[in-house]
């Protein structure tokens, strides 16, 4: 089992490497959506970088309810951990 405080910094930091966030602006009740400013092939982006970086397969509809960093934080969780 992956701790939540290991999958928080490894996503945190490949948000701030591949989509030039800034570290200050990942707030875990803030929009993932609106921080980073994605839009689909963003999301495709992400998607990549999640399952090249915890070796998980994610779909559309895993994404359904995703709305603040840390409903991203917890999807990739229930993912690592199945």
């Amino acid at each position: 089992m992956m701790e939540t405080s290991v999958i928080v910094k490894k996503v945190d930091h490949f948000l701030i490497e591949e989509f030039e966030v800034e570290p200050e602006d990942i707030v875990v009740d803030a929009s993932l959506k609106d921080t980073l400013d994605l839009d689909s092939l963003d999301y495709v982006d992400l998607v990549v970088a999640i399952e090249a970086t915890f070796g998980v397969k994610l779909i559309g509809d895993d994404f359904i309810g995703v709305e603040s960093f840390q409903d991203f934080y917890d999807l990739i969780e229930r993912k690592v951990n199945i």
